[in-house]
């Protein structure tokens, strides 16, 4: 259960008695380590209180699409992305026929068509019904696109008859929820990872750097946590909170992320250099704040940066190294010479030219280039992407080791 932790959860709930459940599963994904926001249909509403799962959550309930607070505070679409898995329990047959035709009709329906996380069905209905041709084929047709069915359970049902249609326990679904971030790829490695960029100082108050967020190596890291590696993220001056079950290491120029990567590098398995690191440095730092004068162009001395990947990839004893080339143009020839001049094992290659997938963006699209193949990756928000990353480099990793 510790796989939920840091987890965002949507647990949507539709009309059914079982949604009284829901009230001891979110205590359960709450008592792991998730963070649960509830989406309730109208017909939930009838057998629950949005008072009641506001209370257990922790988080405002969301049962309107076009709810005008709810969209101040965090806005549907918003809300699609944030989720790392939504479970639907209980999931009604109207619920499934409508998910299965594309609806887009209530809030619920409408997160799921937005968003790129998993979606879980729990079952909950009259075993007639759940053995009704068309339930049987709606639930045949979702799990061909991908989404699981939790269930049913058989057993006594609330309306007296016996059969499949129960809703699954909250135990056992919240198990269920946890199992679907298990990769376990990276168990027992050690995993180091540069995010964000670095500051190179022209005097105390000005310095030269760039526009990384550090958002893209903050989810890898995570995901490499989830992926069961001992983590050391060596991260330059960001507005990021700390991911947990890691240890951080603040930086600041390019010299200072060297040395804090080199550090302890014996015992590194796996090397991810996300960092947008500066590649130049002012020859020397004024002591005082430079002031303005006369002059209508100033000229700065710079001096090249140690390449921080090139220098891990150099090594003798070299860890499994991954590069990443941010480039305007010409994006996979320049990203495949790095591969090869740097001696690297993979290299990730993004266009940081465009607006919706460059710096300080949410989501971003990569190709990942090794020495005999290129394989393209989809534009997705940063967090999916860290998870689909985290797998082929493990998966490089241990066919490279064999």
């Amino acid at each position: 259960m510790q796989r939920l932790t840091n987890r965002q959860i949507i647990l949507g709930i539709t009309g059914g008695i079982a949604a009284y459940k829901c009230a001891e599963l979110t205590r359960l994904l709450k008592g792991a380590g998730a963070d649960v926001r509830v989406v309730m249909t109208p017909a939930a509403t009838e057998f629950i209180t949005p008072l009641t799962m506001q209370a257990l959550s922790g988080n405002p309930v969301h049962h309107q699409l076009l709810d005008p607070e709810a969209e101040a505070g965090m806005g549907h679409i918003e809300l699609a992305k944030w989720a790392d898995l939504i479970l639907i329990a209980p999931a009604s047959a109207d619920f499934m026929a409508r998910l299965e035709s594309g609806q887009g009709n209530d809030l619920l329906t409408t997160l799921c068509l937005a968003t790129d996380a998993p979606i879980c069905l729990a079952p909950a209905m009259n075993q007639a019904m759940w053995r009704d041709i068309a339930t049987q084929a709606n639930a045949d047709k979702l799990q061909q696109r991908g989404i699981k069915l939790f269930g049913p359970g058989t057993g006594e049902q609330a309306c007296g008859d016996t059969g499949p249609g129960r809703m699954l326990e909250p135990a056992e679904l919240a198990q269920l929820c946890a199992e679907q971030f298990s990769s376990g790829a990276l168990s027992g490695k050690t995993v180091f990872i540069t995010a964000g960029p670095t500051r190179e100082p022209l005097d105390p108050v000005r310095y030269i750097s760039n526009h990384s967020s550090g958002k893209m190596g903050y989810s890898l890291a995570q995901a490499a946590v989830d992926a069961g590696a001992r983590v050391k993220l060596i991260s330059g001056p960001v507005n990021l909170a700390a991911p947990e079950r890691l240890q951080r290491v603040m930086v600041q120029t390019a010299r200072d992320m060297l040395d804090a990567s080199l550090d302890g590098i014996e015992q590194c398995d796996i090397f991810i250099a996300s960092a947008a690191v500066a590649d130049y440095r002012p020859t020397a730092v004024a002591e005082h704040k430079m002031k303005k004068g006369k002059e209508e162009v100033m000229e700065l001395h710079l001096v090249k940066n140690p390449d921080i990947v090139a220098t891990v990839a150099a090594r003798p004893d070299k860890p499994f190294t991954v590069g990443f080339a941010a480039e305007t143009q010409d994006v996979l020839a320049y990203a495949r010479d790095k591969l090869q001049r740097k001696n690297l094992n993979l290299i990730v290659a993004n266009d940081v030219s465009r607006s919706d997938i460059g710096f300080n963006s949410d989501e971003n699209a990569v190709t990942v280039i090794s020495a005999d193949q290129d394989q393209p990756l989809p534009q997705t928000s940063k967090r999916q992407l860290a998870n689909q990353l985290i797998e082929l480099i493990a998966s490089e990793y241990n066919r490279n080791s064999q």
